[in-house]
């Protein structure tokens, strides 16, 4: 005769769904990608290629991959106008970036 075990004590998928989304480092990393996201509204047509957010500082300096140093110095000089466009986004995503940096070093490009 086997013996039936009843396991009782399991999680729901609802309080591990609830508990996840409770997380501030998970709501972080959601905002920051609904972030990124604008990134190719923001710098458009000519960059929107050749550049991609890639990280978040701990002091709010966001990194931007590049494809080769000539577009990183490129956006750098439109570094103002960008951070301006960004407002808006960042306002509404309560979210704060203090300063741009772009780097080559970091492009890694995709896969078709």
């Amino acid at each position: 005769m086997t013996k039936k075990v009843l396991y009782t004590d399991f999680t729901g998928i609802d309080e591990v769904i609830s508990d996840i989304l409770e997380d501030k480092s998970f709501k972080k990393a959601i905002t920051r990608n609904n972030l990124f996201k604008f990134w190719k509204q923001i710098v458009g047509d000519k960059f929107k290629n050749k550049s991609k957010p890639y990280s978040m500082t701990k002091d709010s300096v966001m990194v931007i991959a590049c494809d080769n140093s000539v577009t990183a110095q490129e956006l750098m000089l439109r570094k103002t106008t960008i951070l301006k466009d960004f407002k808006p986004y960042l306002k509404s995503l309560r979210i704060t970036v203090n300063d741009l940096r772009f780097d080559p070093k970091r492009w890694i490009a995709e896969e078709s």
